[in-house]
């Protein structure tokens, strides 16, 4: 099965973001999962059997406890599928970002010539005459 197959699942996706902060138990991904999804627990349990099965996440046992983690190997099967696609909004990422930084600047110039107690600069051309 490709990653994104894997992926595709809005019950995986949250299941591995819920795991990508740190191991997490069976019981809690099923009771925070169903609770969101309104699935049953033997239901989580197919999800996160796909996960194990496609290498997405490893188990490790603790006691009666099984304790579920990310192992980050394929997804970067799904980032180097994804990579083709990068060149398409990079770019108009860095332009926002150029945006941005240029607005927080104008904003700055705008906050600093408004500020009391700084003199506003003078004129040209005015304060010359002779009165």
């Amino acid at each position: 099965m490709h990653a994104l197959d894997i992926l595709g699942d809005p019950v995986r996706r949250r299941i591995l973001e819920l795991m990508a902060s740190g191991e997490r138990s069976a019981g809690e991904l099923s009771d925070i999962v169903g609770g969101e999804f309104g699935i049953s627990q033997p239901a989580v349990s197919q999800h996160l059997k796909v996960l194990r099965d496609s290498g997405f996440a490893t188990v490790r046992p603790q006691g009666a406890r099984r304790l579920y983690s990310v192992d980050p190997a394929p997804l970067q099967e799904a980032d180097q599928w994804i990579a083709a696609f990068r060149r398409f909004w990079v770019p108009k990422f860095a332009a926002l970002d150029t945006e941005i930084a240029r607005g927080r600047r104008e904003r700055r110039m705008e906050q600093e010539r408004n500020a009391p107690g700084v003199p506003e600069a003078p004129v040209p051309g005015e304060g010359d005459r002779d009165e």
